[in-house]
């Protein structure tokens, strides 16, 4: 037995056992019922018990657990095992949500008040449980986003006239420019899009409108720019420049727009080995408009700790895609924010508002949302994908949950998505060809000498972008680990990689942590070459394109928080876009193949998407499975 378990009273220990034996909860989770228990007078076992289902839940990314859901459905707190393993759940079949929620009430391990000053570790709040430091998070960013909602910033003068200047006339409903729009009157706007939508184009003409009436009252605006991942800032701040030089407003506006962005624990100023911030409430950022791409992988942690580090009058603005995958840590809290983004259900005064300021008639999207919903645009029209693209038709079907549509799309033949199957010459071949581009040039434009070193790298690392391979899982023959292994192997045996092994020229790496003295960030992607040295030898380096543009050569032994990325999950795929993208779905239906996960797999692609299963089964599996996160976020923010 383990040695948590024995530690544990009796009546604890054989209710979590089973679901401990069989992996469903954590040694993690045990510690915090031990912990509990040590520290208790006289613990209630129902409060242990709850206690270690409640980390459970935090470590699959929920922010608390719901009694009743728990309790009408115990199956859904261990999705991956069957739902007829009553051994695992047999605990949680006995109980109702009104029994635990009497044993909660009685126990002093759990607030019931509310106190953000209190400091019992579990709070239950609306029939939830909590961990105390996702319960403070929550009330925090819900309070301090309804803080902002409740005042209105001023609007520039002459609104109308330069949202026109901004935006050609198009027929029908400007998306980007009711975003700006919206975004001149709050200290909070949302906006949500799928690929291609434009936000990127969005995001610099509202910094263009606002810096403008800014420089004109006599005093510039500090903007601040900032994402989740050094490869998403890396990929914004390349992207963001070329859209600057392109607006059409005077010189000094376009000087006086930042083209850095920067990753928010940089931003934030993360203290080594802690998850505090220099700046907070206490100490908060100097900037007048914060502005945070990719906001869909913002956890609850990271988003309460921006919140406590800006003033109320600063303006922020958060951008991102609400149906990709919630962040890897507790929380979706873009998915909650953004519930009434697609319909809009903008108040009367809203809709008379923007007609005003835009000319632009949204009585359709008119409704009784809440207050966050009138701060929210949702982006419509995608620039990226032709009307006839595949790739277009086959995201909107995932994310509808159409299985019907999306079996229509795959036999309409479209040249821009492909199927093929999991053996190992299946992988191997497109492994091949899709990574032969980088490996070829790489020897193919090495130069001689140290002159032409960062030219090089940089063109390495372009070429690395033209193809990802993704994956769902980690573990397992069609994981992470497992086709690394594979893809290596098979790129060796064809004469693109001198070796398969530990460090060689053109393995492709990605950070896993944030190492603050390199200035590499988790997510970052490097590619590893042979340098030449001014000896005319030659070393192994491995080159970074940092968030800010410039390159950096690190020494391999420098990088040990690395993973080799011929392979990557779609989750690390975040922030990222390629043009042709793989998935490799498991052969098996698993928990964590979502609807979500699908979504955002196939829009990391720009050009091509290529499917690698051998059945439709786990397809379609993952097509009925919306993710959805336990959290009370979205009812604090619109009641419900």
């Amino acid at each position: 037995m383990h040695p948590l378990l024995a530690s544990l009273p009796a009546p604890v220990r054989e209710a979590l056992q089973p679901a401990f034996d069989a992996g469903v909860l954590r040694p993690l989770d045990l510690a915090l019922a031990q912990l509990l228990a040590r520290h208790s007078d006289s613990p209630c076992v129902t409060t242990l018990i709850l206690s270690a289902w409640c980390s459970q839940q935090h470590g699959n990314g929920h922010v608390c657990l719901v009694l009743a859901n728990a309790c009408q459905d115990p199956a859904s707190l261990a999705p991956e095992h069957s739902s007829d393993d009553a051994a695992i759940l047999g605990w949680w079949r006995d109980q109702s949500a009104s029994t635990l929620a009497t044993a909660l009430s009685k126990s002093a391990l759990v607030d019931h008040s509310g106190d953000r000053d209190g400091n019992s570790p579990l709070v239950f709040d609306d029939g939830r449980l909590y961990l105390r430091r996702n319960w403070r998070d929550e009330v925090d960013v819900s309070d301090r986003l309804a803080e902002r909602l409740s005042h209105t910033a001023q609007t520039p003068d002459a609104l109308t006239q330069q949202l026109d200047a901004l935006f050609a006339p198009t027929p029908g409903t400007d998306w980007q420019k009711a975003a700006c729009a919206l975004a001149a009157r709050g200290y909070l706007t949302l906006i949500t899009g799928g690929p291609g939508t434009g936000k990127t184009t969005t995001v610099v003409r509202l910094l263009a409108l606002l810096q403008q009436s800014a420089l004109d009252a006599g005093k510039g605006l500090r903007i601040r720019l900032a994402a989740p991942t050094g490869k998403a800032a890396a990929r914004l701040t390349a992207s963001i420049g070329t859209a600057i030089d392109a607006l059409p407003v005077s010189g000094h506006v376009r000087e006086a727009i930042p083209r850095e962005v920067t990753t928010l624990h940089k931003l934030l100023g993360r203290r080594p080995d802690s998850r505090r911030f220099r700046h907070n409430s206490d100490n908060p950022l100097h900037a007048d408009l914060v502005v945070v791409d990719e906001a869909s992988m913002i956890d609850l942690d990271m988003m309460a700790s921006l919140l406590r580090a800006l003033t109320p009058t600063t303006r922020l603005v958060l951008i991102g895609d609400k149906d990709q995958l919630a962040s890897v840590e507790a929380g979706a809290v873009m998915g909650d924010l953004c519930i009434d983004a697609a319909a809009g259900h903008y108040h009367a005064d809203t809709v008379e508002w923007l007609q005003d300021a835009t000319g632009m008639d949204l009585g359709e999207w008119r409704g009784e949302g809440s207050r966050l919903a009138q701060h929210t645009a949702m982006l419509r029209t995608s620039y990226r994908f032709r009307a006839d693209s595949g790739i277009g038709a086959l995201a909107g079907a995932v994310n509808a949950g159409d299985a019907s549509a999306s079996k229509a799309i795959w036999e309409q033949d479209h040249d821009d998505l492909a199927r093929t199957g999991t053996s190992a010459a299946a992988i191997a071949a497109l492994a091949v060809a899709g990574y032969r581009d980088y490996l070829e040039t790489l020897q193919q434009q090495r130069p001689s000498g140290r002159d032409g070193v960062d030219d090089w790298a940089a063109a390495v690392l372009s070429q690395l972008t033209r193809f990802q391979l993704l994956c769902a899982l980690r573990q397992g023959p069609a994981g992470v680990q497992a086709l690394n292994d594979q893809v290596a192997r098979a790129l060796h045996e064809a004469g693109l990689l001198p070796r398969d092994e530990g460090w060689y020229e053109g393995r492709p790496v990605m950070v896993t942590r944030n190492d603050y003295q390199s200035g590499l960030m988790n997510g970052d992607v490097g590619v590893t070459l042979e340098v030449p040295q001014a000896d005319g030898s030659l070393r192994l380096r491995v080159a970074f394109l940092l968030a800010d543009g410039s390159l950096r050569l690190m020494l391999p032994s420098r990088l040990d928080q690395v993973e080799t990325t011929f392979a990557m999950t779609v989750h690390k795929s975040q922030g990222s876009e390629f043009d042709h993208v793989a998935l490799v779905l498991p052969d098996d239906s698993a928990p964590v193949v979502t609807r979500e996960l699908l979504y955002t797999a196939i829009t990391r692609a720009r050009k091509r998407f290529t499917l690698a299963s051998r059945t439709d089964a786990s397809w379609l599996a993952a097509l009925a499975r919306p993710t959805r996160r336990a959290s009370g976020l979205a009812q604090r923010l619109h009641g419900r």
